[in-house]
């Protein structure tokens, strides 16, 4: 099989957020010492709802990347690009849309929802109708095996798996591929050959996957067959066409649900944020000023927790006994609305102080960054060179 590459991308939207950090960069941290890792900005995205208004984009893209950096995305182990500076998305995304029946990107769930929301300007565009095909041609020309999403994102990746399946099915059976498939296991051995035969009934007569993944395996293993045998038997393994387009998995992401200073979700959009480089004494003065339960008026007043915005930060970075002392002393009013704020404080504080002294190295020199933008790029459009010359073959447009 491919590599198990993972692939995973963020709109620019400049400088990130505590949020985004807890939501998806501790991930991908956890992730790049997993898997091989694409991390990529995707700023052409970010016009299919602000294409009035490009001016930011380029800027959002840099300050996003040093967010990345500092929060410890690592290019030594992960490859960081720029979908814009990528051309084969672009065309892929062309080739997918001669494809794709219009009534799949009409029921994608978060087209009509978020025409619904974003009722401040015109959404009726190609643009935005396409945007989940475009995002399909992010993840298909890597071939990536797993895409790190959170529940609301799954409809995405299943899209693109019906999107791959169609591509596969129209252009994978290509001219004699049974006995290219065949000669192609022949290559292996006599004794793999038959053994391999023998996997792939199992699987198509019995459903079995246990013998597709030792039938996968076999020809995993295998070193003396081209990409292209590889591709015919990978599909022919699995009863269907050559393989070109390979269906992606999703990856399930837990992460801690991190509300703002005003107790709703963290978002720019609402102005109750914590910034990845925000300075020491700005991250007290937001959390010293916080709302707090209602009940409390005076010092002497027993709080609920449960009714204080402070609280689920306490949930994300106290521990068990932290927790316990909050519970007790606010039910008591052992401990007033400042005492209960200065461990969440120390804590986010002593989260950020590492990030803030990576991104200074990228800040003093903002060549280091392009520099490994650059070299992501390149390595990016090596890999999606490979996926196109097989999807132009595929579909005719191999010219000599």
């Amino acid at each position: 099989m491919y590599e198990t590459r993972v692939l995973s991308g963020m709109r620019p939207t400049g400088s990130l957020h505590l949020g985004h950090y807890h939501g998806v960069l501790r991930n991908w941290v956890r992730l790049q010492t997993e898997y091989p890792c694409l991390f990529f900005v995707a700023d052409w995205h970010a016009l299919t709802t602000d294409y009035e208004n490009p001016g930011e984009v380029q800027k959002n893209c840099w300050d996003m990347v040093v967010d990345w950096l500092a929060a410890g995305v690592d290019p030594s182990q992960a490859t960081l690009f720029i979908q814009s500076q990528i051309a084969e998305h672009a065309e892929l995304h062309l080739l997918l849309s001669m494809m794709a029946p219009l009534g799949w990107l009409e029921r994608v769930p978060t087209y009509k929802d978020q025409q619904e929301k974003l009722t401040d300007r015109d959404l009726s565009t190609y643009g935005f109708l396409g945007y989940p095909l475009l995002q399909s041609a992010d993840i298909l020309v890597y071939r990536a095996k797993y895409v790190p999403v959170g529940e609301d994102q799954v409809p995405h990746v299943e899209f693109t798996r019906e999107v791959a399946r169609r591509f596969n099915h129209l252009y994978g059976r290509e001219e004699g591929f049974e006995d290219k498939a065949k000669a192609a296991a022949k290559k292996m051995g006599t004794k793999k050959a038959r053994l391999i035969n023998g996997l792939r009934t199992t699987f198509l007569e019995q459903g079995d996957a246990e013998a597709l993944k030792r039938a996968q395996a076999l020809v995993d293993g295998q070193q003396n067959l081209s990409r292209g045998d590889r591709e015919r038997l990978y599909g022919w393994l699995e009863g269907g066409g050559k393989k070109i387009l390979v269906e992606p998995e999703v990856l399930l992401t837990e992460a801690p649900k991190l509300t703002g200073l005003d107790g709703q979700k963290m978002s720019k959009s609402y102005g109750n944020t914590i910034a990845l480089r925000e300075e020491p004494e700005v991250v007290a003065r937001k959390i010293r000023t916080m709302p707090t339960d209602p009940a409390r008026v005076k010092r002497g007043d027993p709080g609920n927790p449960e009714k204080c915005p402070v609280w689920p930060l306490h949930q994300v970075y106290s521990d068990a006994a932290r927790r316990d002392w909050v519970v007790k002393g606010c039910t008591t009013a052992g401990i007033g609305c400042l005492d209960c704020k200065q461990p969440v404080i120390e804590a986010i504080n002593a989260e950020l102080a590492p990030m803030r002294e990576r991104a200074q190295a990228y800040l003093d020199d903002p060549t280091l960054v392009k520099n490994i933008v650059a070299d992501g790029c390149e390595k990016a459009r090596k890999l999606a060179a490979e996926t196109m010359r097989d999807v132009r073959e595929a579909m005719g447009l191999s010219y000599p």
